[in-house]
């Protein structure tokens, strides 16, 4: 980065900052470090955001050394990308703290969470075969109201129309209050003892809910700071 777009100063805060603090950085990285890989499926995290300017943030990254792009189009982080990463999470980890604006706000996206939470299934806690979860958002636009998981196996897929399979479990809820619930706003068993999410289906899958349904990193990383 030149002297102009930087800060021309050598501090190293300005110098990260450099790095981090351009808009949409911060959300590429968190996309990176919850496993997103593929151009499009970091995009998909991020559905705002122009594929053009993304491919531009990548290229940026990548010549900070913060990132590889490998044959067949795959991203990773690199030693120096995972240790920036940890940052961006303790970003997450403030924001679900001391940032109560949200709560009210606009952009509860039913997209983005079902997303984030595709990648956060904890498939051993799932019995073997094909099982099917659909979810239904009441407060979401009518396009963005139903959604069905698929898992098979090890794989998770995402899926707006309907897999074809017979459901296994129906979640029923809101936006906010899944949201709320996956980043550690509000506990799921409370949701759930107060019928904001309503559980129909396979009484083990409602049972191991809380095992199989993993909350995101930054919930992970709170509650690991304790």
């Amino acid at each position: 980065m030149s002297g102009r777009e930087g800060y021309g100063q050598f501090c190293p805060v300005a110098k990260a900052s450099e790095i981090l603090a351009t808009r949409w950085t911060p959300l590429i990285m968190r996309e990176l470090v919850s496993g997103s890989s593929g151009f499009n499926e970091i995009h998909r995290g991020m559905p705002l955001m122009s594929r053009a300017l993304l491919s531009q943030r990548l290229r940026q990254l990548e010549a900070a050394g913060v990132l590889t792009h490998e044959p067949g189009g795959t991203y990773r982080l690199t030693e120096a990308g995972h240790g920036l990463g940890q940052i961006v999470i303790a970003m997450g980890v403030w924001g679900r703290r001391w940032v109560e604006s949200a709560l009210d706000g606009p952009d509860w996206d039913a997209g983005v969470l079902m997303w984030d939470m595709r990648r956060r299934i904890d498939t051993s806690a799932l019995p073997p075969g094909r099982t099917v979860v659909q979810f239904d958002y009441s407060d979401a636009p009518a396009e963005m109201r139903r959604w069905w998981l698929l898992v098979e196996d090890d794989e998770v897929d995402l899926c707006q129309s309907d897999p074809g399979f017979e459901v296994s479990l129906y979640v029923v809820s809101t936006v906010r209050v899944m949201g709320r619930v996956w980043i550690g706003q509000r506990r799921l068993a409370a949701a759930i003892e107060t019928d904001e999410i309503r559980l129909h289906g396979l009484v083990d899958l409602i049972r191991s809910l809380p095992r199989w349904l993993m909350l995101s990193v930054i919930v992970e990383e709170a509650m690991r700071q304790g």
